[in-house]
């Protein structure tokens, strides 16, 4: 009996060993261990300078020289990579994503966007990130590398906080932990539907005062929680009060106009130090006010449509260049799907073509998105004393037609570009180049006359 289970053994380890095994999420990359120059390239630093014949090195994941090339000869003991030809750049952040707390929307199981009921404050949305999405190799391979990790639904949705894309844990993946509040401003506008009109309006208005009623009473508890003491915690006004002291900022979800206004003049009565318009749709309309109130906007709305009948159909494409014009400090997101989050470069590059210059464009998804989220010290240009976080493209990162990413570094390391996308169209381009190759040798010799 013993001999006959080892012979199964044995031909089942056998039988995996004969099947070729892809790693869809490679593993993380170890720590730095020497130091790296990156010569001949195109710097684009991230805060609109660009250095043509340029180099960067960096040492225990830390950039140390970014500059023209001639002025790295001190660093003769660095590993030498030419990228002559290439362009470098900072590591790309996005703002606002559910990257890795949901994969697959029809299995309930691989989502955690939300927690039940509407003010949960102390909810963190880091514990629940999932660092072996296999989603989170395709969006690195575009040169993503940064993302904040936001919850969802409710009023206060709870906390974010900003991770990078290379790590075995979320405790590896975290760069600033619980850095935000997150609160969805109850709409103004209001759609009736089949019921009576008015009916369905005066509901609709009942319930919007009611939620405002409950924000008024948990953020004035939170004031005074915050500024008393207490003998027992209390985890919900706990997780409030760093939006007094300017731990923590408060992103308030809104898209009109009235409701960006109101929800400001809000977060202002009670004392909030920092707030961040996220979606921002009618940013344009209010940017004065944002701008003598020097409110921050994600902006979310660049591959949407327009939202106003009287509008130009590319209105959304010019409103970045519209927003700078205008003054404001703002960063692009992509909220339509997190398979989408890949294409945050060429959303950058929809806003150059229609006005943004394009290194303002790379600062809406680097260094003003580093700003907006309080990690611009650590992030978002390739700049000395920075962490080593840039990506090496064989074109311009910002266009879909030419952008290669050849090489990426989180913090020095240099990530595994792979993905299962990757993988699949090697394997079905070689499938039909080796059946083409087929056809050929099988098809008769035609006889020339």
């Amino acid at each position: 009996m013993k001999n006959r289970t080892k012979k199964y053994i044995s031909a089942f380890v056998a039988l995996m060993l004969s099947v070729p095994v892809f790693a869809q999420v490679p593993a993380p990359a170890q720590k730095q261990s020497k130091p790296i120059l990156l010569k001949g390239a195109t710097l684009h630093i991230g805060n609109g300078t660009v250095v043509e014949n340029a180099a960067v090195g960096f040492d225990n994941g830390k950039i140390t020289y970014a500059g023209p090339q001639n002025g790295a000869a001190s660093l003769a003991e660095y590993e030498v990579v030419d990228v002559t030809g290439q362009h470098i750049y900072p590591g790309l952040i996005h703002s606002n994503s559910t990257l890795g707390l949901t994969e697959i929307n029809s299995v309930r199981a691989t989502i955690d966007v939300r927690e039940v009921g509407e003010f949960n404050p102390n909810v963190r949305s880091v514990v629940a990130f999932n660092t072996d999405s296999d989603i989170i190799p395709t969006i690195r391979a575009n040169g993503v590398l940064m993302t904040q990790v936001t919850p969802v639904g409710g009023t206060i949705s709870g906390t974010s906080s900003i991770v990078q894309l290379d790590a075995w844990n979320w405790e590896d993946a975290v760069v600033k932990a619980d850095e935000g509040i997150h609160l969805n401003w109850p709409n103004m506008l209001i759609e009736t539907g089949s019921e009576s009109p008015d009916a369905s309006l005066s509901r609709m208005k009942e319930a919007r005062k009611k939620t405002l009623d409950e924000l008024s009473l948990l953020m004035r508890d939170a004031a005074v929680y915050n500024s008393s003491k207490h003998d027992k915690e209390n985890l919900k006004l706990a997780a409030l009060t760093g939006l007094f002291d300017g731990s923590k900022k408060l992103y308030i979800h809104a898209n009109y106009g009235k409701e960006i206004i109101e929800s400001i003049n809000f977060a202002k009565e009670y004392g909030v130090k920092n707030v961040v318009i996220v979606g921002g749709g009618d940013a344009l309309a209010v940017a004065d006010f944002l701008k003598v109130n020097n409110i921050p906007v994600i902006y979310s709305g660049v591959h949407a449509l327009p939202t106003r009948d009287e509008e130009d159909v590319d209105a959304p494409y010019k409103t970045p260049y519209l927003l700078h014009k205008a003054g404001l400090t703002f960063a692009l997101d992509y909220d339509l799907s997190i398979h989408g989050i890949r294409n945050l470069p060429f959303i950058a590059g929809t806003a150059a073509a229609y006005g943004l210059d394009k290194e303002q464009a790379l600062a809406s998804v680097s260094l003003n998105a580093a700003k907006i989220l309080g990690v611009d010290k650590q992030l978002g240009s390739v700049e000395v004393g920075k962490d080593a976080t840039v990506v090496v493209s064989s074109g311009d990162l910002l266009d879909m037609r030419t952008n290669n990413v050849t090489l990426a570094f989180i913090q020095g390391r240099q990530i595994d570009l792979n993905n299962k996308q990757k993988y699949l169209y090697e394997k079905f381009d070689n499938k039909y180049k080796k059946q083409k190759e087929a056809d050929v040798q099988a098809a008769p010799t035609t006889m020339k006359n």
